[in-house]
């Protein structure tokens, strides 16, 4: 009996139907309708759409007049986020600058002083390292590390530090 010889068929792919253009406004709307956009990014993404300048400054214009985009709205909800996903202040900031939100909202929304920053970081700290002591000088340098790509400053990476060699030095700790 011959071998068979087995023949896989691709299947015609059918032409999808021409979508009729969008326009500016719309592509606008849709993308401000998944999630808030900075108007740097709103622009971008329109120009990677090849709509033109003028058209684009001018749409940004009006829909920042009409309250449908807002730099200070994204920022309230970026700061919210990645605070929750437990970044520090630095490093948001540097997020928010990077997509294009003015120095002066960012300060509205990231107050450095604010106490919830050490309760961050020491929520951190613990959820990554436990309660493990501190072995070397060079373990010390990489959980430091760890808090300072986080987006933590100098102060409160050493107030973390304190609070945990406290407790690690306290009577009974360790037992």
């Amino acid at each position: 009996m011959p071998a068979r010889c087995t023949r896989i068929r691709k299947r015609r792919k059918r032409p999808k139907p021409l979508k009729p253009e969008r326009s500016i406004r719309d592509t606008a709307l849709g993308l401000l309708a998944r999630r808030e956009h900075t108007r740097l990014e709103l622009a971008g993404k329109l120009k990677a759409r090849e709509f033109l300048a003028n058209e684009i400054e001018a749409l940004l214009d009006g829909l920042q007049q009409e309250g449908l985009q807002s730099d200070a709205r994204f920022a309230e909800g970026y700061v919210y986020s990645r605070t929750r996903r437990g970044f520090g202040p630095l490093r948001i900031r540097q997020e928010l600058q990077s997509r294009g939100v003015a120095e002066s909202l960012v300060s509205a929304h990231l107050v450095f002083e604010d106490p919830q920053w050490l309760q961050l970081a020491c929520r951190e700290y613990e959820k990554k390292f436990g309660d493990s002591r501190v072995g070397s000088v060079k373990e010390r340098a990489r959980r430091m590390r760890y808090l300072q790509n986080r987006g933590f400053t100098g102060d409160i990476i050493r107030q973390t530090f304190a609070r945990f060699e406290r407790a690690e030095t306290a009577p009974g700790a360790g037992t």
